[in-house]
């Protein structure tokens, strides 16, 4: 007993500075607790998601992989393993494991090493939140005081929520959706008993215990893992076996992108790093979504790849990317044979024989693989086909079909004789790439034409897609948006809007003569000329702007005032510093981008207003709120309303007795498009809506054959190709080519989607040539070769470089579109004129055509009977004499 006494004050001593000690060391750390609102309000680092507007996800940008998970989402299994192996007395604790802990103190002791934490699942998280994982005692410390703060603030629910969604998992994988979706490719209620055992193993130690980087060490931890969930009666012997003897079935999956549109979430990336900072954009779990939808945005990739193929076969076959045996010797010394750039050296592997699949792969996988283009290797040739081995492990025979566009590119402007056999187009050792098209599969080259697409809606200024080259794994620079390229007579409607708003009309009679015109500074004379350099002599405006006459546009801009058309263009949003202030601009010498060419478009198609592009439509954040919506200005009062009658056939000019008919009733088939709509904000109105009208009048003319060849007033919009395959009238578009065809364009539109395609090199000096004629493919269809693809014959231009683009997306975006041309404005009436003068006439023969006109500005004064023209009449065409100008 007269020990008891000191013990008792020895433990009462003990326990009092232990206690003091455990408050200093609470006061010491209590700097670093979190706050209660820290608790309650923690924020985990997502990254952003971009989809498109109908949901499909396009991009994920962030360096930490995160896919935020509800509790109640997720499978018991996966609950049960991580509590079994990691934290059994969970539900019994409040934040630390006393046995946990006298189990690490009997180590330590026992072993002189930190070998195990005893840290339970709260503490785990706490570390994750608050700490690193340095192993040290104070850290651990902070870790039971921060751990035993959260079981205070938060509930268990809320906890295990938290550590699903928090823990590190390896291959930049946080919480257990993302690891699901990393190894597996899936979500997490797809996993099968031996998979999620597999990821419950990971927050020991992640790096190591993967089953991507270690499946050796990933199986024994799985199998660890499977015993506890067995001991604790969470799953049967049965199961057991089954899991623990499962195959490795973990790779890496990247995000899983439903729409690989590269482009338009590149732009909507760099928007959000604009508005919230890279940091806060790529960690806050922004929703992202675009004005696009996923099956226009595709039809417009789609009709990128496609004609920029099309443009490049018509050129000519390169040859291939090297050869690994039967190698060719050059044919003169000024050709050179490819060579392949390899990680290893195949120089004495000359022959066939020495080649097996498993090698010929390994040599493919170093080709760069950019889609729609697959690397392999040519093993057999036959005379009109050939047998190749993929990348992927696939042989595949090409057919004819695939192999008769090769004849050799010698320069942009000339090709090769045209193939008759395989072995005029490749050999057996051959490395090249192919693609699919229209279910065939065919040889192919990565094109070195550019090309850029962009489609908007109208009424908002919803950009509908965009496609700023071949790949964007080739080439990130966007040219949709980036690039001001010349935009030939792209230039002309708007040049044409200019002469209307300052008194023109339809029917104006203006000079196509050819112009000189003396510069007394430079001694040189100014000679724009037509392309081609035709002349019909005095010809109307609309005839003009559909054939793309020049010397008609120089004259309406002299008409109206350089400085005038210049500050008249800067209405449809070009920006004034780009517009030369020379005669030159009528014929598109200022440069601008594809996008702000879609956007003075736009003013055309939907009666006068300028729209804002814009890509997104509305930002959610991480729980799915609404933080921001677009709210667009809008080009009309009336935008739900329409006019039912607008929906009839338009009058051929042509049908003298419809037109006739419709004379008497001129007010049908008008609208109003000045009344208000609730809620929308209206975009400010920059032409009228009647000179929007006639514009787009004139340009719908430009996309169609129009009069009769038997009378002789035939003729041929430059964008005649758009009518002929779309079969549509409620269309209008413009080609535009520039000097030496650099650059190439077609914009148009139908009411409720307008578009501009752009085709190009990126070196601005190289031109696009010319192609000549490919018999192998013009027998294919005699008849209609040189509608579209890559038999088309002749100089590039935007008709045939750009103007396919535009097509083949138009034709997928309008397929399920009724007819629906443009409402006539108010204030248009509609008379008969003769043909030829302009003037008003009695006669109703094929020397007339009804025209629109604004009201008051349509002529007054009839021809004469001795002044009418019959074209019928005129055995040929003389040339208009130069106009000299000194």
């Amino acid at each position: 007993m007269k020990y008891m006494k000191p013990f008792i004050l020895f433990s009462f001593l003990s326990g009092l500075l232990g206690f003091a000690a455990l408050v200093g060391i609470y006061f010491y750390i209590k700097p670093d607790l979190p706050t209660v609102t820290v608790l309650k309000d923690v924020r985990l680092q997502t990254p952003m998601q971009i989809y498109t507007k109908d949901g499909k996800l396009i991009s994920q940008y962030g360096v930490k992989r995160r896919i935020p998970v509800k509790l109640e989402d997720v499978p018991k299994q996966l609950i049960d393993a991580i509590i079994a192996t990691e934290d059994s007395r969970f539900y019994d604790h409040h934040g630390i494991d006393p046995i946990g802990i006298v189990r690490a103190a009997v180590s330590l002791v026992l072993t002189g090493e930190k070998r195990q934490g005893a840290s339970t699942l709260t503490m785990q998280l706490a570390r994750g939140f608050f700490l690193s994982r340095e192993k040290t005692y104070i850290r651990k410390v902070k870790e039971i005081f921060i751990a035993l703060h959260m079981e205070q603030e938060l509930s268990k629910q809320e906890i295990l929520e938290l550590y699903l969604n928090k823990i590190e998992l390896g291959h930049r994988s946080f919480g257990f959706g993302a690891a699901s979706q990393v190894y597996y490719g899936k979500p997490l209620t797809e996993l099968s008993l031996a998979q999620i055992a597999t990821i419950a193993g990971l927050p020991k130690a992640p790096s190591v215990l993967n089953p991507i980087s270690g499946p050796e060490r990933s199986v024994e931890r799985r199998r660890v893992v499977l015993l506890r969930m067995l001991d604790e009666n969470y799953i049967t012997k049965a199961q057991f076996d089954e899991a623990a003897s499962a195959p490795v079935t973990a790779r890496k999956h990247g995000a899983e992108i439903e729409v690989d549109a590269p482009y338009l979430a590149d732009v909507i990336y760099s928007e959000m790093v604009e508005t919230y900072g890279k940091e806060e954009a790529e960690t806050g779990g922004y929703q992202v979504y675009a004005t696009a939808t996923s099956e226009l945005q595709l039809a417009a990739q789609r009709a990128v790849v496609r004609n920029l193929h099309d443009y490049d076969e018509r050129h000519g076959y390169k040859g291939a990317l090297g050869y690994l045996w039967d190698i060719p010797k050059a044919e003169s010394k000024d050709e050179k044979i490819p060579l392949l750039s390899l990680s290893f050296d195949v120089s004495n592997r000359t022959q066939r024989a020495t080649w097996d699949d498993a090698s010929l792969i390994s040599v493919l996988e170093e080709i760069p693989y950019i889609k729609p283009l697959v690397p392999s290797v040519v093993k057999v040739v036959n005379e009109r086909s050939i047998e190749v081995l993929t990348v992927n492990g696939d042989t595949l025979t090409i057919g004819w079909g695939g192999l008769d566009w090769a004849r050799k590119y010698i320069t942009d402007f000339r090709q090769g004789r045209d193939p008759d056999t395989a072995s005029d187009v490749t050999r057996e050792g051959a490395v090249i790439y192919i693609r699919e098209q229209d279910n065939e599969w065919r040889i192919a080259q990565i094109p070195e034409v550019s090309g850029a697409f962009i489609a908007l809606n109208p009424k908002n200024g919803a950009v509908e897609a965009v496609v700023g080259g071949y790949s964007f794994y080739q080439s990130q620079f966007n040219r949709a948006t980036q690039a001001k390229r010349q935009v030939g007579s792209n230039i002309k409607p708007f040049v044409y809007s200019a002469a209307i708003n300052s008194g023109y009309t339809l029917a104006s009679i203006i000079n196509d003569a050819p112009i000189n015109q003396w510069n007394a500074a430079t001694g040189v004379a100014w000679r724009p000329q037509n392309s081609p350099a035709e002349y019909d002599g005095p010809i109307r405006m609309r005839k003009a702007l559909g054939k793309s006459k020049n010397v008609v546009s120089v004259r309406l801009l002299r008409g109206v005032g350089l400085r005038e058309t210049a500050n008249y263009l800067t209405r449809f949003g070009f920006n004034k510093e780009d517009i030369p202030l020379d005669e030159t601009v009528s014929l598109g010498s200022s440069s601008h981008t594809p996008l702000e060419v879609v956007r003075g478009m736009s003013v055309i198609a939907n009666g006068g207003y300028l729209v804002n592009p814009h890509f997104i439509s509305e930002v959610l954040d991480e729980n799915g709120e609404q933080l921001w919506q677009t709210n667009p200005v809008w080009a009309c009062h009336r935008c739900e309303e329409e006019d039912q009658s607008s929906t009839s056939q338009p009058l051929d000019e042509d049908d003298i007795e419809a037109l006739l008919a419709a004379q008497l009733n001129e007010d049908a088939g008008t609208v109003d498009l000045t009344n208000d709509v609730e809620e929308k904000t209206i975009a400010p109105q920059v032409i009228s809506a009647q000179n929007a009208f006639l514009v787009a009048e004139m340009m719908r003319t430009g996309v169609r054959a129009n009069g009769d060849w038997n009378k002789k007033t035939y003729w041929l919009g430059t964008g005649w190709r758009a009518r002929n395959i779309l079969q549509r009238t409620d269309i209008a578009g413009k080609t535009g080519t520039t000097n030496d065809s650099r650059d190439t364009w077609f914009s148009g539109f139908h009411k409720d989607i307008v578009a501009t395609a752009w085709v190009g090199f990126d070196n601005m000096s190289r031109q696009l040539g010319r192609a000549t004629r490919n018999q192998n493919l013009i027998n294919k269809d005699p008849e209609k070769f040189n509608w579209i693809g890559n038999a088309l014959i002749g100089t590039e231009d935007g008709a045939k470089a750009a103007g396919p683009a535009w097509i083949r997306f138009m034709e997928y975006a309008l397929a399920d579109k009724p007819y629906s041309p443009i409402p006539v404005p108010e204030d248009i009436v509609r008379v008969r004129i003769d043909r030829t003068s302009g003037k008003l006439t009695n006669r109703t023969d094929h020397t007339t055509l009804f025209e629109y006109f604004l009201q008051g500005t349509e002529p007054t004064v009839y021809v004469r009977d001795n002044d009418v023209v019959d074209p019928a009449e005129q055995d040929e065409t003389t040339t208009p004499e130069s106009e000299e100008i000194f």
